[in-house]
């Protein structure tokens, strides 16, 4: 696996190494060695999908409180997305800071997303899918988010005008 900084210290854009012959590929798109080598930690507590049906959806932008704090592997499996990272950690260097990079079925790029960070996504054609590796089960009563066009952030959505969850869009101004 090729492993790539961000502008954001501890996440990870990472490209799967291809061995090819006529037939196709093999590639690792996990493995426990290679993310230790780098400082990154994700047990694997919970796997989901994300189905999309309509260009333009946004989700996000999601995050789990402490003490339940989740690291992510996210990867398009079908379609496209601009996917967007911003680091909540206040004892950061770039807090409140964002990064945004383009995921697809045909790049097969993984973003790793460190604990600590807000996580959102949008798709950029019809009938897109996400899979998600988790670091930490689900637990509702600490899910949160910010919302997706707060000022505060000042993310540059590719799409105007999308299709948004009324939770998703009424999350609070950061303070």
């Amino acid at each position: 696996m090729i492993f790539t900084d961000t502008k954001l210290p501890g996440a990870f854009i990472i490209e799967p190494e291809r061995l090819e012959d006529e037939r196709g590929f093999f590639a690792r798109t996990y493995c426990k060695n290679e993310f230790e080598a780098h400082g990154l930690t994700l047990n694997i507590a919970q796997c989901n999908i994300s189905f999309n049906k309509k260009k333009g959806t946004l989700r996000g932008m999601h995050y789990q409180e402490k003490p339940r704090e989740e690291a992510k592997l996210v990867r398009c499996v079908r379609g496209a997305i601009y996917d967007v990272i911003i680091d909540l950690r206040a004892h950061s260097s770039t807090y409140k800071r964002w990064f945004a990079t383009e995921l697809t079925a045909e790049n097969r790029r993984m973003l790793y997303i460190p604990k600590g960070f807000a996580h959102g996504f949008q798709t950029l054609e019809n009938n897109v899918e996400i899979f998600y590796q988790m670091s930490e089960f689900y637990h509702p009563e600490l899910a949160c988010g910010v919302r997706w066009n707060d000022p505060m952030f000042g993310i540059r959505w590719p799409i105007d005008q999308p299709s948004i969850s009324s939770e998703d869009a009424q999350y609070p101004d950061f303070i």
